[in-house]
């Protein structure tokens, strides 16, 4: 067995499941292509909420909608415990992540956790931090879910003053340059790379330079007390780009 495979015990899952905790999975027959994992929790105010710990779908499979059926089931589990709150963390670098969570859950950001796992062993993360955006998706509000268009008074990437200048490498790669964070407009757009995957398997050292650059943003911005309210990923200039939208409270 592989070192870097981690592992959660079966009787952990049985134990979990059988005292409130969501264990749920998605078949293509009788194979298992895509599973949640979550149980109950608090805020630090003791506020009872359900905490998201994992979701996976299999390669071959993703991008086909099973992930998000995957929450929404986790969403009715939640409610019917009297649940209001769902949290989970995710790295903000990954696109594909930020478009379920924050464009077609409706969830929300204002917490960015350095480090949140400590080093990584497996072989497109090692030594890189292990940074995550916690979301918060409140799954009482009655937009929870309906993202796929967007709603009237959604904030848009048109009306938004980009913080990050980026470019390209020689091979098209997406680059980091200068950032402005001193910025005081209502609506901001932070630029991300759509294959954060592709950067991390063909050049370590610039996504590492990611890593630190949207590290230095978030952490800025939340202090000032802007929030991750919207993220959008469309073709600009003949590419696929990818901009989170964060707003002012």
């Amino acid at each position: 067995m592989p070192n870097d495979l981690e592992v959660v015990p079966l009787h952990l899952l049985v134990t979990v499941q059988r005292n409130g905790g969501l264990l749920l999975g998605a078949f293509d027959g009788s194979d298992l292509v895509g599973f949640i994992f979550g149980f109950p929790g608090f805020t630090e105010g003791g506020r009872a909420k359900h905490c998201s710990h994992m979701m996976g779908v299999a390669p071959g499979y993703q991008s086909a909608g099973i992930g998000y059926r995957l929450k929404l089931a986790q969403r009715d589990f939640a409610l019917a415990q009297g649940a209001e709150l769902v949290t989970w963390t995710y790295d903000p670098l990954e696109s594909r992540n930020a478009y379920l969570n924050i464009h077609k859950l409706g969830a929300v950001s204002r917490t960015y956790i350095r480090d949140y796992y400590g080093p990584l062993t497996d072989g497109l993360s090692a030594g890189l931090p292990s940074d995550r955006l916690e979301v918060d998706w409140w799954i009482a509000s009655g937009c929870t879910g309906q993202r796929q268009s967007r709603a009237p008074g959604e904030p848009h990437a048109d009306c938004a003053f980009q913080v990050n200048e980026t470019g390209r490498t020689a091979t098209g790669l997406l680059t980091p340059g200068a950032l402005r964070l001193d910025a005081k407009a209502p609506l901001l757009q932070v630029e991300i790379p759509v294959d954060y995957q592709s950067i991390k398997a063909t050049d370590p050292d610039l996504a590492l330079a990611w890593r630190h650059a949207t590290r230095e943003i978030f952490e800025s911005y939340f202090a000032r007390g802007y929030s991750v309210v919207a993220f959008h990923s469309r073709p600009l200039e003949e590419v696929r780009s990818s901009f989170y939208i964060l707003q002012a409270d």
